[in-house]
């Protein structure tokens, strides 16, 4: 079993857990920092997690929720306090109602995950920080340590899947809901170029393109909250011509953007589009949550071939921008 160690500390008020595994320290905080993999031991067995948000950096949030064999779902939160790559994070843990909001009348506690290398790989400590000796009592009357258990019991077949995950992977979608899909893909750069390669236009045009034969002619960025944007492409022959508009609606550079998008002359609602860039080994995580107005607007659009497009785009932003 990867828990090799639990220690409650009743004066304290502390549950460390300590997990260790056959693996090279980058590859252990990546389980963390990923979302896909994260999802894939936080929730124990019978109860998966879906994370719906993941803002790994200082004053970040991440949701969650985890569906049970009843279709009963429980809701979770963590707010980012700290966060050293590669190293350790610190979060405020929470109970959510399904909005995301924080359930004021359940316990939060403060989280604390050290990561370090060993002689045979790498090890997680958590440490848990509860308010009251009656907070700490009731969580692990709830369960929490024999979760914890069954949580890390899952790291092993997710640690060991690397083709999933691999920094040369295309980019991805996952269906997270009947109107939400996250698609995601590690592109070889900094979280900074990353960023400054959204939002810089002449950047843009070099490489936001999708297929070849198309360029984009008008490229008006949005980088203050409440500005809009509009992009077009067109094709090279000019034969076709086609664009989109939209509200950033939140900004924490170069970490998370949010907008809202439209396609220009389509009437009807559009897309909130959640953007979150993650440093990991190899790279930076690109994670675009896309909200749809509609299960049928969401299967539409990916019918068009929309993934492949950005995975193209993304091959051209390394190739020509990140070189």
């Amino acid at each position: 079993m990867p828990v090799t160690a639990v220690t409650k500390d009743l004066d304290a008020l502390t549950m460390t857990v300590v997990a260790d595994f056959p693996v090279p320290l980058a590859r252990l905080w990546n389980a963390y920092a990923d979302p896909r993999q994260l999802e894939r031991f936080w929730g124990p067995p019978t109860y998966p997690a879906i994370f719906t948000r993941h803002d790994m950096f200082p004053g970040g949030r991440s949701a969650y929720r985890m569906t049970g064999p009843e279709g009963d779902v429980s809701c979770g939160y963590w707010e980012y306090l700290d966060v050293t790559p590669m190293a350790s994070f610190e979060v405020l843990d929470g109970f959510a109602h399904p909005d995301g909001s924080a359930k004021d009348d359940m316990p939060s506690m403060r989280m604390t995950f050290a990561f370090a290398e060993t002689t045979d790989g790498s090890r997680v400590t958590t440490t848990t920080y509860f308010t009251s000796l009656d907070e700490l009592q009731q969580l692990i009357e709830m369960g929490m340590e024999e979760g914890m258990h069954a949580a890390m019991g899952q790291m092993d077949a997710v640690l060991t899947d690397l083709a999933s995950f691999a920094s040369d992977a295309a980019a991805e979608a996952q269906l997270l809901s009947d109107t939400q899909v996250r698609v995601s893909r590690v592109i070889r750069g900094t979280v900074e170029q990353v960023w400054r390669a959204h939002h810089d236009a002449d950047l843009m045009r070099r490489w936001l393109l999708g297929p070849d034969g198309w360029t984009m002619p008008v490229c008006d960025v949005a980088n203050q909250v409440g500005e809009t944007y509009r992009y077009e492409w067109e094709q090279v022959d000019g034969t076709e011509r086609f664009g989109f508009t939209g509200e950033l609606l939140e900004s924490s550079p170069p970490h998370r953007a949010v907008t809202t998008e439209a396609m220009i002359g389509m009437p009807g609602p559009g897309t909130t589009n959640e953007m979150t860039l993650t440093p990991v080994a190899g790279g930076t995580l690109l994670s675009i949550v896309i909200t749809y107005p509609s299960a049928e607007v969401r299967d539409m659009i990916l019918a068009t071939g929309m993934v492949g497009g950005m995975e193209t785009s993304y091959a051209r932003l390394e190739a020509e921008v990140l070189a």
